[in-house]
């Protein structure tokens, strides 16, 4: 036990308890415990590991509390707590990150220099990209291991501060030698299975990161564009049918026209042709359900690929593939084989080569100069598909890919999704609906590789053949035994490193997996899947994923099919998502918007267990204001934990006689009130609902501190009291009872007050029960409001609180005035009175009269 400072205080309490907690091991898992109790004894949590790409934002001090406070909650009811944390390393924003950071780009046609510097330390934003140090992907990639390493320990330093009770011994990174292991295990195990593919097919490409992109990864922004009116020539010669787009520079890579089949003004061309402006390709006239009839002049054309809807026609309808633009943003150099006029051609290569800004320019030009160009609308704003990192609109390009069965083209695998989904609970509920709304809504399965460089590599090879090409459908998958492995540096079994590239070699597959194939795996990554059977039977299936509401599309939905289709089960029994963080104009908070706040300066300023209370005070899916510059919750939050010291120190000062019982019916009331309290804080903790456990408690922790420590205080000062040591008791109880109820979320208050009359962590003591001493709490109730009513009078005679008084009259109902007769001495004590009257009969409780003392009484 520690000494009672003379003046309790906040600050330090952080540094001091997280060098405790780390010296005695407070919050490691215990294996042996584990493995005694079994599974039924151990909570584990799937701890989400932020992106090691920049800093840590308010909204992670937001949601990591909710985990950590019910973490906390479950470790003091006796269970073993398995909670580690991860980082995850790799993917589009740590490369972009590092980019800006170093000022260097990777080209991989390049050698590694062993000696290389950067050009820069810190912020090369400002660099336009081809001023970017080109380098090797090797160099590339020890530049992305470098700055991870960095961010993760200033993110460690700020989980610490806010004091996360993880067990930091329990740690991975999704591109460490063991993570790429598991991953590439997953994966090939996937495609034994058949559940991973390889196909040719249009992809969504960023043109600036040069990769694939993913369904879940994108977002819709508002852009300008205008409809471009075009006449397509009946092939009968008998007039034109106008389409309108916003895309003229792809009207080589046009395929068909599309309108509604309940479209009557188009029924009559269905399964004719027309010829397209320009071009002179002769295309079908074809009917779709998606084709809108009020949208344009009511017919599309159908080109690969202006939008998400010509992927769908295209394979839907069966259509053939022209695609004319390339990875890097530009018109390929080589026309599609239908272009065979010399016009054609030379129409074509008016574009080659060019943006799709500065072909759609060309193009207009050309329309105009044939006629064929008859309107151009006002400009307009519509949804445009982003990569949600990236800062140019997507373009869809022809690209080979992995992918992985998701549901969206197998109904039993969507419904076996649903299902699992529907055997977890959900905190709240409703985001049940987003993940099935989302499941539901998908349009193809789940892309998971990526044309970038810091990720776990695909492990796989191809064989070439006489003429050194890739065999088509033919793999060469790695050896278990050999992973991790890189296809780009290591041979496949049978071959060796003088084959790769060569006519009856090998190639290796440069791609990397997605970020989230990776991610997908954290059950499996921290639990010791494939390579600690006893871990990981004592924690899978998890008990808790707690997230964010954003990335139930991504994170949890992925999760969630990895371990449908290796274990046949959901991942985790609960799922615990957490609201956004909003600025006071009810905004989300991004980066893109400016008004992220950081967590340091907050914590700094207000103390961590006051930004806990603030978090702690959200219910799960509920959005939270914050403002920086007049954070009241976080102001309350102090404001309670300072009253957490100072009220301890203040009822550790009446020692407990040995041999003390609870006599006194004040004193047996407030217990009684306070096991009500244990009960509703330990029913909502149960249910995820922190917010409602904080609420209660501190609802009762400041009737325990402004009226039962008042009306107590006299007795229990006065040793010759016979009701002094009832008291004394009572106080200590209440005490004890209350650090823990509110330990969850007042970390470090809580344990240094605990520190003061008790050995050992708060956050390992057992969680309160009820101690069902028998009381009426309507005694501390009606006392509790009797003390509001004589401050009250006191106050409106002017008079200051320690005036005594010569007579005060209560007058309530005969209910109230029994429970205040049990009370009567402890208020004399308190209001200085020398004759109380209590008058029964009356309605709500009220100060009938009051006679100030004109001496000392």
């Amino acid at each position: 036990m520690s000494t009672i400072p003379d003046k309790p205080a906040l600050e330090g309490l952080e540094q001091k308890w997280d060098a405790a907690w780390s010296a005695a091991g407070t919050y490691l898992f215990d294996r042996d415990a584990a493995t005694a109790k079994g599974r039924a004894g151990v909570f584990s949590v799937d701890t989400p590991p932020p992106t090691a790409s920049g800093s840590l934002h308010i909204g992670h001090v937001f949601s990591y509390t909710h985990t950590d406070v019910k973490a906390r909650f479950e470790r003091m009811r006796g269970k073993t707590v398995f909670y580690p944390m991860g980082w995850d390393d790799n993917g589009l924003p740590t490369e972009r990150r590092v980019q800006n950071f170093y000022g260097v780009r990777c080209d991989t046609s390049l050698p590694y220099d062993p000696d290389f510097t950067p050009p820069f330390h810190g912020d090369a934003k400002s660099l336009k990209p081809a001023d970017q140090v080109p380098i090797s992907r090797r160099n590339f990639i020890e530049l992305c291991e470098a700055l991870t390493l960095e961010d993760e320990k200033a993110f460690e330093a700020v989980f610490r501060q806010l004091g996360l009770s993880v067990d930091w011994t329990q740690t991975y990174r999704t591109i460490s030698d063991e993570t790429i292991r598991t991953s590439q295990l997953a994966f090939l195990r996937n495609l034994e299975r058949g559940e991973a593919y390889q196909s040719l097919a249009p992809t969504l490409w960023d043109i600036d990161f040069r990769s694939a992109i993913a369904q879940a990864e994108l977002e819709d922004r508002e852009q300008q564009a205008s409809y471009h009116r075009i006449a397509f020539h009946k092939t009968d010669g008998s007039g034109d049918i106008h389409i309108e787009t916003t895309r003229p520079e792809l009207l080589a890579a046009c395929v068909a026209l599309v309108a509604n089949p309940d479209d009557e003004r188009y029924q009559p061309y269905f399964g004719t042709t027309v010829r397209t402006p320009i071009f002179d390709v002769e295309v079908p006239v074809l009917a779709h359900h998606l084709a809108q009839q009020d949208k344009g002049s009511g017919i599309a054309m159908i080109c690969t690929f202006g939008d998400v809807t010509d992927i769908i026609w295209w394979r839907e309808l069966d259509l053939p593939n022209r695609t004319i633009l390339g990875q890097d943003g530009r018109i390929l150099a080589d026309a599609p084989e239908v272009l065979v006029t010399d016009a054609a051609k030379a129409a074509y290569a008016e574009i080659a080569g060019l943006t799709v800004f500065s072909a759609k320019k060309k193009m207009v030009e050309l329309l105009e100069a044939s006629g064929e160009l008859l309107e151009v609308s006002k400009p307009f704003s519509h949804p445009v598909k982003f990569y949600e990192k990236g800062d140019r609109a997507l373009e869809i390009v022809s690209t080979r890919q992995w992918y992985l069965r998701n549901g969206a083209r197998d109904e039993a695998l969507r419904e076996k999704l649903i299902a699992l989904g529907r055997t977890m609970d959900w905190h709240p509920d409703f985001m049940r609906v987003r993940y099935e709304n989302w499941t539901n809504g998908l349009t193809g399965d789940w892309l998971i590789s990526r044309q970038r460089f810091f990720g776990v590599p695909i492990p796989v090879w191809y064989p070439l053949d006489e003429n050194g090409e890739r065999i088509d459908g033919e793999v060469i998958t790695a050896d278990v035994s050999t992973l991790p492995v890189d296809p780009t540096t290591d041979a496949p079994a049978g071959y060796t490193e003088d084959q790769r590239g060569v006519p009856g070699g090998f190639e290796g597959e440069k791609d990397i997996f997605d970020t989230w194939a990776t991610s997908s795996l954290t059950p499996q990554l921290a639990g010791g899947w494939q390579r600690d059977d006893e871990l990981w039977n004592l924690v899978a299936p998890f008990d808790l994923r707690p997230q964010g509401q954003d990335i139930i599309r991504t994170w949890l939905f992925s999760t969630m099919v990895r371990s449908a289709l290796e274990d046949g089960r959901a991942p985790w029994t609960d799922a615990a998502i957490s609201g956004f963080i909003v600025d006071p104009d009810r905004k989300k908070m991004s980066k893109s918007k400016g008004n992220v706040v950081t967590p340091a300066d907050i914590l700094e300023a207000h103390g961590t267990d006051a930004v806990r209370y603030w978090s702690a005070s959200s219910r799960l899916g509920a959005d939270a204001a914050f403002d920086p510059q007049n954070p009241t919750q976080v102001k309350i939050g102090r404001r309670l934990a300072i009253k957490v010291l100072n009220a301890a120190k203040f009822v550790l000062s009446f020692p407990v006689p040995e041999g003390a019982q609870v006599t006194h019916a004040l004193d047996a009331a407030m217990l009684a009130t306070l096991d009500q309290v244990v009960r509703d804080a330990t029913k909502a903790f149960e249910a995820y609902d922190h917010a409602r456990a904080l609420e209660v408690t501190e609802a009762f922790f400041w009737t325990f501190c402004d009226d039962y420590l008042e009306l107590v205080k006299e007795r229990a000062y006065n040793q010759t009291d016979a009701g002094q040591a009832s008291a004394a008791l009572a106080l200590r109880l209440a005490l004890s009872t209350l650090l823990r109820l509110l330990a969850p979320v007042l970390a470090f208050a809580t344990e240094e007050a605990w520190s003061w009359f008790e050995d050992g962590s708060i956050h390992t003591a057992a969680w309160p029960e009820p101690l069902e001493i028998a009381g009426d709490p309507a005694v501390l109730a009606a006392a509790s409001a009797a003390l509001i009513g004589i401050r009250r009078a006191k106050t409106e005679a002017k008079a200051s609180q320690k005036t005594p008084v010569a007579r005060l009259v209560l007058r309530a109902d005969d209910a109230t005035i029994a429970a205040l007769r049990s009370a009567e001495g402890d208020l004399k004590a308190v209001g200085r009175i020398a004759e109380l009257e209590l008058i029964g009969g009356g309605d709500a409780l009220a100060v009938d009269a009051v006679e100030l003392a004109t001496e000392e009484v």
